[in-house]
């Protein structure tokens, strides 16, 4: 094999491993354990900057299959991504800018192992995270909706992460109006 096709072959499994691919996992009592474990080391670092650090998303709802990536939510008394991206950096975590006021969002490793929400702690986008989780642990009839949903779009989007997340938007924004009703 000539350094040409080489160099083609590794452009080509590099482009492989880089794809970031929607596949959904049995639920995994080790999660918790993940999440606890990354908790320590995030309130270690951050100090009186995290006023709460909690396990949201899929993985923090028990029997819901998910993507095996831990979503934290940290509460924080200001949003600004000069006071933590040098810590959250050292971590392994990475920026991403989104178009969203209120979350600034990070995530680590490749494949994804973590994906971190830096929001205002009892504000919109907090309180969105945990009402959603809370209210799928308190439905299971919710959560096997949600979960059919999720397998339905994995399939479908299996290669495009952003449009697996764009298809949940819909039952999201049900559940959460649901939770408004509850008080």
């Amino acid at each position: 094999m000539n350094a040409g096709n080489r160099s083609g072959g590794d452009e080509i499994g590099a482009r492989a491993a880089s794809i970031d691919i929607v596949e959904l996992k049995d639920h995994d009592p080790a999660w918790a354990m993940m999440f606890q474990e990354e908790r320590d080391r995030l309130a270690s670092a951050l100090g009186g900057m995290a006023i709460c650090i909690e396990h949201v998303g899929s993985t923090a709802v028990p029997g819901l299959k998910a993507k095996p990536v831990i979503d934290i939510i940290v509460g924080v008394r200001e949003l600004s991504l000069d006071l933590f991206e040098g810590t959250l950096s050292y971590l392994g975590y990475v920026h991403v800018p989104i178009d969203e006021k209120g979350r600034l969002f990070f995530r680590k490793g490749m494949p994804r192992t973590h994906h971190l929400h830096l929001v205002l702690e009892g504000g919109e986008e907090y309180l969105k995270h945990t009402r959603f989780r809370d209210r799928l642990i308190a439905h299971p009839d919710e959560a096997r909706e949600y979960q059919m949903l999720k397998e339905e779009l994995a399939v479908r989007f299996r290669e495009d992460r952003e449009a697996y997340t764009d298809g949940k938007d819909g039952f999201i924004r049900k559940i959460l109006a649901k939770t408004d009703m509850d008080g």
